[in-house]
């Protein structure tokens, strides 16, 4: 059995009313999304899903997408604080990219991986030290809760009902217990969550 470093793994991500990351158009429609993101409540949201982590786990098309923007707000100096810092963390920190197609990483401090999530995260948890982020990928979240390896969830509501899109929670995911240790609602009606799994 591999020794564990009491390494926690945490993931973020944001979904609709009815469960939704993203809306009927498609991976890259985020259109109800768009008005909340800016809020108070979800850049504190960014900043605390960073603050302990120092690996981050993404997938390749977040990877990409996250390259052509982030590494801008990290070096500009009126950018929101929250937003810089989040982005100087995700330059600076370690970053674990999968991928079937990539035959190099799209950052610095970043490697691909073509292996299953749950090995690859019990490889991290065996050394280090700082939470493993799985940072708003779904397609890795989904794979983490099948192999219950999520200690934490940081969760972002938006109030708005898609009514098409990808959903994160399916059918046969095991059951698992969970305790909500931070709420934080915003003017529009966004709710920042952190919920904690229960073992």
């Amino acid at each position: 059995m591999t020794e564990q470093t009491g390494r926690r793994v945490t993931a973020n991500i944001s979904l609709s009313l009815d469960g939704r990351y993203n809306g009927p158009g498609g991976a890259n429609d985020f259109g109800a999304f768009a008005p909340y993101v800016t809020s108070e409540v979800a850049r504190n949201y960014l900043t605390r899903i960073w603050e302990g982590a120092t690996t981050a786990l993404l997938g390749r098309i977040n990877a990409e997408g996250f390259l052509g923007y982030w590494p801008t707000v990290a070096a500009d100096e009126n950018a929101d604080p929250r937003d810089r810092g989040y982005a100087k963390w995700l330059v600076d920190t370690d970053k674990v990219v999968f991928s079937t197609t990539l035959a190099e990483a799209p950052w610095e401090r970043a490697r691909v991986v073509n292996a299953p999530v749950a090995d690859v995260v019990a490889d991290l948890k065996a050394t280090g030290e700082g939470d493993i982020l799985v940072n708003s990928s779904a397609s890795l979240i989904k794979e983490v809760l099948a192999a219950d390896l999520l200690d934490r969830l940081y969760l972002m509501i938006f109030p708005e009902i898609t009514g098409g899109g990808q959903r994160l929670f399916h059918d046969g995911l095991p059951a698992t217990q969970w305790t909500l240790t931070r709420q934080e609602t915003g003017t529009m009606g966004e709710m920042a969550m952190v919920y904690d799994r229960v073992r």
